[in-house]
């Protein structure tokens, strides 16, 4: 079957989730929030950073923007951005401390639930962990107009609570073979085993917009014959070295090189994310907010 054969198939599956989805649609909240888990298969994707600079774009859009640290074991989002939190989610899942005072400012106006490090019980949450963390999340008084979860990388027991209560899942991919194989076995687990339908492909760290699409219809062909299902094409992000000098400031590139090609399609992504049609998934039983 030649690309565009499969192309069609592919964007006739994606009208038929996208129909599913809009009659499932969840009603009734006072303040609707869109919680959006960003996640790989691989580690070393850009993941973090890709969520730190998307926060601090939907701020600027007015959004209300929350960022959930959820690499239990390992997180890492405080230390790009040169913050010393006092307390983080290991206090809260303690019961001593609340949400409200463990939510930090970040730049850019956003918020930050920073999480633990160097803690191997954290990095499997119980099913009464997760419970408290629901309950301090529906509690809040002053809700984001999002949620992003930085999830770890891997097919882990987290990984996939994390992903399944995000309305929308963000997969980071480069164009490393590794990162498609591990990319495509992390949808093939959550789609099988758990059945979430959707998923957006985030190309990271591509040379040219020709090789973004490159990548993206490998993932799609694969998805598409060997799970038939159609997976969404969210955008793509060009390799950019300012990003290493970022880093090393603990700065956000989006604050360094705001008109950097690469934070050129960050807005674009951050636009897609922002527009009215964009649905959640019914995950209402284990949603955070429900």
């Amino acid at each position: 079957m030649d690309q565009a054969a499969i192309l069609r198939q592919i964007t006739e599956k994606k009208k038929a989730t996208t129909s599913a989805r809009a009659r499932g649609k969840v009603t009734g909240l006072k303040h609707k929030i869109c919680v959006i888990s960003v996640t790989s298969g691989k580690g070393g994707v850009g993941k973090t950073n890709i969520v730190a600079n998307l926060a601090y774009i939907l701020s600027g859009m007015k959004k209300k923007t929350l960022i959930l640290d959820a690499d239990c074991g390992l997180a890492n989002i405080d230390l790009i951005l040169g913050l010393t939190p006092e307390y983080n989610l290991y206090h809260v899942l303690k019961g001593e401390k609340t949400l409200k005072e463990t939510i930090i400012n970040g730049p850019g106006g956003i918020k930050i639930l920073p999480s633990s490090s160097g803690i191997q019980e954290m990095s499997s949450l119980t099913m009464g962990q997760k419970m408290v963390l629901r309950d301090e999340l529906n509690a809040l008084q002053s809700r984001p107009d999002v949620m992003l979860i930085d999830t770890s990388a891997g097919i882990t027991e987290n990984v996939m609570y994390f992903n399944m209560v995000a309305g929308e899942t963000i997969v980071v991919v480069t164009p490393e073979p590794t990162s498609l194989t591990d990319a495509y076995a992390l949808i093939k687990v959550l789609y099988q085993r758990h059945a979430k339908k959707r998923f957006m492909l985030l190309v990271n760290m591509v040379k040219t917009q020709n090789e973004a699409k490159e990548v993206f219809f490998r993932m799609a062909q694969a998805t598409n014959h060997f799970l038939n299902l159609a997976i969404e094409h969210l955008g793509y992000v060009f390799y950019d070295e300012n990003l290493i000098r970022a880093v090393k400031q603990q700065k956000l590139l989006a604050e360094l090189c705001p008109g950097s090609p690469s934070m050129k399609c960050l807005r674009e992504v951050a636009e897609k994310l922002c527009q009215p049609a964009q649905e959640q998934e019914n995950n209402e039983i284990i949603s955070f907010f429900n």
